[in-house]
């Protein structure tokens, strides 16, 4: 019960649950960036097939532009999409995981999701069988 020694109140559980919230919706950017990495990687391996195909076609000074100016290319300053995942990993959300795994080790015994417990003891049926509470969070 919320209020109770064992469980915080409900105002840090649904701030905890607005932290939590956020850092999904920040694995879900990650995602995205995850698949930005490997679509432009998918690309630059087609812009490959491209260049031989305009070889064999006749057409050898696009395929020499493309293979020099654009295979390989940096996607921003110095870098290639894999060091924009592992500098995005390294800083922001890996700083953004730790906070939030933190705030929750301190406000709500390391339950990310104390909230959705809360929801499912509400509406689960009792004795049902696929309604069983399960192990708490962690």
């Amino acid at each position: 019960m919320a209020g109770s020694p064992t469980e915080p109140d409900d105002e840090t559980i649904d701030a905890v649950g607005k932290l939590v919230f956020a850092l999904e919706t920040v694995e879900q950017a990650r995602g995205h960036l995850y698949a930005f990495h490997h679509l432009t990687g998918t690309a630059d391996f087609a812009l490959g097939e491209a260049v031989e195909k305009l070889r064999k076609a006749g057409h050898p000074d696009w395929a020499d532009r493309i293979e020099t100016e654009l295979i390989g290319l940096n996607v921003l300053a110095d870098r290639w999409t894999f060091q924009v995942v592992e500098e995005y990993d390294d800083g922001y959300y890996g700083t953004f995981r730790g906070m939030t795994r933190d705030v929750a080790d301190d406000l709500t015994d390391g339950r990310l999701h104390l909230h959705e417990e809360q929801l499912k003891r509400r509406r689960r049926t009792e004795g049902r069988p696929g309604h069983e509470m399960g192990r708490p969070s962690t």
